[in-house]
């Protein structure tokens, strides 16, 4: 240091002592000055080159500056990964405890993390699906949850029986409109009864699910499979299902009122007593569906695939709009009046409380393996 020193103050005698007297000489080339314009021209020079000196000190300066604020940046974010990963390490280990309030405060402690980290958000969404998958398998292999065959009159809300898992449930579905990852597995998880009112559910895996009497209202399930899934009594109006998957499905006495089924398919699905009053169901996949004692009134089905589905008895009024060429009347559908305006949706703890009234209908079973 006391070297480099040194060297820079022999530089700046050099630069403001010899060099001004130089340069002047070499600018006369030969020619003569007076003693006192001499010094006025070496002074002139000498004031220029200290200028230089100068703007050259202030920029180094502001190098110097903006590569310690550069330095203490980067040691402030290793600090802020470290902690966060800190932070992230603590509150997976707490979705392990044994204790109900602290499993929840791991779930929220993540969701948190996900709000101030891009980075981790997808890591957080893909552990809530697997916490789901692990803590609500279906069918039920705890003998503390009720059985895979009760009546879920006898189930209790998700939030009541599993409070950890709906919390899980709901950080899934705010986190998930970022939609990474691109697919998420929340496959044969028991949601009998669980609150995804307005959640954002898009292209999630439901294969093989129970949302038995789920409250799904407003939600966005676009894109999303259901393929066998159990969705008996679900509350799913005003949800936007656009080419959801719901093939095999059972949807009897499910509510679809003005839910949005563009282009969904439904081939196979059960969808008897099910209320599809206004729905929006242009290019819908009914192939195979069994439509029967279901409520298609003001329901518009333009360019619906209806080949082979069972519409005996199934309730249409003026207002239902059916694909062109289709008769109604062939088919056994029932033409009544239209109900009018739908009335507006239960509050959500009273969707997810209430009483299912008894289906009419048995579910339908599969045809017998072909002997080879």
């Amino acid at each position: 240091m006391a070297l480099a020193a040194l060297a820079v103050i022999v530089l700046l005698g050099i630069v403001l002592l010899v060099l001004p007297g130089l340069i002047v000489d070499h600018d006369l080339a030969g020619g003569h000055l007076t003693v006192v314009d001499r010094l006025n021209a070496v002074n002139d020079v000498r004031t220029t080159l200290l200028q230089a000196v100068g703007g050259a000190v202030v920029l180094f300066g502001a190098y110097a500056t903006w590569r310690q604020l550069r330095v203490s940046q980067d040691g402030l974010n290793a600090t802020r990964e470290g902690n966060i990963t800190d932070r992230f390490s603590r509150a997976v280990d707490q979705l392990g405890s044994d204790k109900l309030d602290v499993r929840i405060g791991g779930v929220y402690a993540l969701w948190r993390i996900a709000d101030h980290s891009d980075r981790d958000r997808e890591a957080v969404v893909s552990i809530m699906a697997a916490y789901l998958r692990t803590h609500l398998a279906w069918p039920p292999r705890e003998p503390s949850v009720p059985a895979a065959d009760v009546s879920v009159n006898s189930v209790s809300p998700l939030e009541t029986r599993a409070a950890d898992a709906q919390t899980a449930l709901t950080c899934l579905g705010v986190l998930y409109q970022h939609r990474r990852p691109e697919w998420l597995n929340a496959s044969l998880t028991d949601l009998r009864r669980a609150d995804c009112d307005g959640l954002w559910l898009h292209g999630v895996n439901f294969d093989g699910a129970c949302l038995e009497a789920a409250s799904i209202y407003q939600a966005n399930l676009s894109e999303a499979s259901l393929i066998a899934a159990n969705l008996r009594h679900a509350e799913l109006g005003t949800s936007i299902l656009r080419q959801v998957r719901c093939l095999r499905a059972d949807l009897r006495g499910a509510r679809l009122v003005k839910a949005d089924l563009s282009s969904a398919d439904f081939s196979r699905a059960d969808l008897r007593e099910a209320n599809l009053r206004k729905a929006r169901a242009q290019g819908a996949v009914f192939a195979g569906a069994d439509l029967r004692a279901a409520d298609l009134r003001g329901c518009d089905l333009t360019g619906a695939d209806l080949r082979e589905a069972r519409l005996e008895g199934t309730l249409a009024s003026d207002r239902t709009i059916w694909p062109t060429g289709f008769d109604a009347q062939t088919a056994g559908v029932v033409v009544t009046a239209d109900p009018g305006i739908e009335p507006d949706h239960l509050l959500p703890a009273a969707a997810l409380t209430r009483r299912v009234p008894l289906l009419q209908s048995e579910p339908v079973p599969d045809p017998p393996a072909s002997a080879n």
